[in-house]
């Protein structure tokens, strides 16, 4: 049996790509650890809350700026490739290789997609007063693609 797709003739609430901020978007809230999180618990949330990031975050303490917080990402990606040599022993921190790219959520939908494009990456940290508050990945850009309207 086929299952056959209807048309969706879009969302008043969702405006179409070249009309959307990232915020018309983006996944408010994120899910977050700290670095010596072990990767496999990582695994866990991201397989549990069907997400495919999790925000790493940290202290980093420099002899000049003194102590500041500092985040990355941790990625499914990032999971995957670890998972060659094992990840019983390994932390988020360790295995987070997936670089930051943060935006706000001011920014036009079309210029967040440019970005990801650029740094060749999947999600995009929506940051507010430095913190971050959500996330953009491309299956949210791709509904706004099918639902946008306007």
């Amino acid at each position: 049996m086929t299952a056959k797709l209807q048309p969706h003739q879009g969302s008043y609430l969702t405006p179409s790509l070249e009309n959307a901020t990232v915020g018309d978007a983006m996944r408010t809230g994120v899910m977050s650890c700290e670095p010596d999180l072990p990767a496999e618990t990582a695994a866990r949330m991201m397989a549990t809350h069907h997400i495919h990031s999790v925000v790493v975050e940290g202290i980093h303490r420099d002899p000049v700026d003194g102590e500041r917080l500092t985040w990355g990402v941790v990625s499914d990606m990032d999971l995957l490739h670890a998972a060659r040599t094992g990840i019983d022993d390994l932390t988020v921190g360790e295995i987070a290789a997936t670089e930051p790219v943060t935006v706000e959520a001011s920014l036009a939908l079309s210029e967040a997609l440019r970005l990801m494009e650029e740094h060749e990456t999947a999600h995009l940290i929506v940051a507010d007063q430095g913190r971050p508050v959500g996330i953009l990945s491309t299956l949210d850009i791709a509904g706004v693609l099918a639902w946008g309207r306007g």
